[in-house]
């Protein structure tokens, strides 16, 4: 960041909502909230008020906002609570932001912001050709060269959005914590429920990525990087990834600010 001014960025997803104090590409702090389109600026503002004071840090010391989001209702009102908070308009990343990356896909507009930050920051830290597993509603597969192009990837149910299809639609299935289990073979419900979405959901990536890598257009070897909510669960069970970085985006996110500021 400029100066090593801090500012805050925002992950805006279709749960969670992850918010990133930034100072440079360092996240001092970090808060995953719940993702709620019928929050008023006010309200807002008022949570940001609360997260700063529970890091003793004064709202004057917030330089600026960025905000990634692919849920369009949550926008502008935190758009507008974050301008009342640092006094500056919120950068917003969008596929029209005009960012040193290519989307080359058939509909560059359609792109969600999570995967235009994923690009510019996978580019600049790594430098090289990466597949970004983002564990988070969804699972996205994003596919990046070194010099910033996205051409393309893929989309996948979320863990935990298949986990609560499984408890949603089976009765007498409860629903469990989303850890490792100690053993594929379960012996009681909740290991059973643990090895199927846990166990299940890392075969599914590692399998993926596999076909992905397989069917890479250039001749370097991708580096996977997984980032998101779960990519911590995820890290000892997934044998394909190479880099656990749950910062990627918050750290993309403050990229752009600085590039569009």
């Amino acid at each position: 960041m400029r100066n090593g001014k801090m500012i805050l960025a925002f992950d805006v997803g279709n749960s969670e909502t992850t918010i990133g104090l930034c100072a440079g590409l360092r996240v001092k702090e970090r808060w995953r909230v719940t993702t709620d389109g019928s929050r008023t600026p006010d309200e807002a503002f008022l949570l940001l008020l609360s997260l700063l004071d529970s890091a003793g840090v004064k709202r004057s010391a917030v330089k600026g906002s960025a905000i990634g989001s692919v849920v369009p209702a949550v926008t502008a009102p935190l758009a507008e609570a974050c301008e009342r908070l640092t006094g500056k308009a919120a950068v917003i990343i969008d596929g029209r932001s005009r960012l040193p990356i290519t989307l080359d896909v058939d509909e560059p507009l359609t792109v969600g912001a999570d995967r235009i930050i994923n690009t510019l920051a996978a580019s600049r830290i790594y430098k090289r050709d990466c597949i970004v597993v983002d564990l988070g509603t969804a699972t996205t597969f994003d596919c990046i060269s070194a010099d910033g192009v996205f051409f393309g990837g893929v989309i996948a149910p979320g863990v935990l959005m298949s986990a609560e299809s499984l408890f949603r639609k089976t009765s007498k299935l409860a629903a469990t914590e989303i850890v490792a289990p100690k053993s594929v073979i379960g012996r009681r419900t909740d290991e059973c429920i643990r090895s199927g979405v846990v166990l299940g959901s890392a075969e599914s990536i590692d399998g993926l990525v596999r076909r992905i890598k397989a069917d890479w257009p250039r001749k370097a070897k991708p580096l996977v990087v997984a980032t998101g909510g779960l990519a911590s669960t995820f890290k000892d069970i997934c044998r394909e990834f190479d880099k656990i970085d749950p910062d990627l985006t918050l750290l993309g996110t403050a990229m752009a600010y600085d590039l569009l500021s």
